[in-house]
């Protein structure tokens, strides 16, 4: 052999077929979700309810729990009462004909646009703690109940049961006597009810992972069981968790909604989508304003974060023909 038989790789224009290419698979399941068009829908409508809960309370002229008065030439003052949605064209026809409420006020004087965005912020608040503190407990139990199997996993998975087996609404009472109304009481309630579906998937998919060939190398270097729980397995189970917690955050939501719309959940001056909803639905045949915003608001939140959910589980496992 010559050494013209040899060249070096790095005079040779080498192409590489980005078909083809390896990719990470968390990159593999972000293309794939952002070539959903319904998921990217769902994730855009997210973003702008969140960016209006964030920055519209703040920017607002006046803040939630405001009453809107003046005080006319007499010096008697008035209040801003069911107002209907108006921009100001600064006349003085009327008191408030100056003033603009683009949702309106509500029947104590206070305006809607903020007091909607005021409960936006607050019911997303109550989903993403509880679902959060959820996920933590729920995939902490479902990951020790299938990988230890045998006694344990029956005793946890009898206490499921029970748990399950209780309905919401008797729980909910429950905890209306002993506690205050308020967020505490939502976010509690939340606790108790959401996380028993999050820790049935982790021990599914525990069941699923434990025998792999990874696991069982860590047994052999000596590894703990809760090494291998939340080291090796639980990084693998992160997929099915996320598309759980998707789909888990609109259910908080309206579970949110209707505790505050039967009374036992946000308190006053402290308004919610649920709360909200409650103050104008006693006004639905003659102020309809009202409710429409928090009840349009909800409606885009639950569509929104369930098509989230959708793009996700169809990334984590895509069908042959979409590779």
């Amino acid at each position: 052999m010559n050494k013209d038989d040899f060249e070096f790789i790095s005079d040779r224009d080498i192409s590489v077929d980005e078909n083809f290419a390896s990719q990470g698979y968390w990159k593999g399941v972000a293309v794939h979700f952002f070539r959903n068009k319904f998921a990217v829908t769902g994730l855009v409508l997210i973003v702008v309810i969140m960016l209006f809960a964030i920055f519209a309370p703040i920017v607002s002229t006046y803040s939630y729990d405001e009453i809107v008065s003046i005080t006319d030439t007499s010096g008697k003052e008035v209040i801003a009462k069911s107002l209907s949605p108006q921009i100001g064209d600064g006349s003085a026809q009327n008191f408030f004909a100056d003033r603009t409420f683009i949702f309106g006020t509500d029947d104590m004087g206070r305006d809607l646009w903020t007091r909607t965005w005021q409960g936006a912020r607050v019911s997303l608040i109550i989903a993403f703690m509880a679902i959060f503190i959820d996920m933590l407990i729920g995939t902490s139990y479902g990951l020790i109940s299938g990988f230890f199997g045998g006694v344990v996993d029956h005793i946890l998975q009898r206490f499921i049961e029970i748990a399950g087996s209780v309905p919401t609404l008797v729980i909910i009472s429950i905890l209306a006597i002993f506690m205050e109304k308020g967020i505490g009481l939502v976010i509690v309630s939340l606790l108790i009810t959401e996380w028993i579906g999050m820790s049935k998937i982790a021990r599914a998919e525990c069941l699923k992972l434990k025998e792999r060939e990874y696991v069982l190398a860590s047994r052999t270097l000596g590894a703990g069981s809760f090494h291998i729980i939340f080291k090796q397995i639980l990084p693998n189970t992160i997929g099915p968790i996320i598309t759980q917690v998707m789909f888990s955050i609109p259910v908080a939501i309206f579970t949110e909604a209707f505790l505050s719309f039967v009374g036992v959940g946000i308190v006053l001056p402290q308004c919610s989508i649920g709360s909200l909803i409650e103050a104008g639905f006693g006004n639905i045949t003659i102020l309809p304003y009202q409710i429409l915003p928090p009840i349009c608001v909800l409606a885009i939140l639950m569509l929104g974060f369930n098509l989230i959910g959708d793009g996700f589980r169809e990334a984590l496992a895509p069908k042959l023909e979409d590779m």
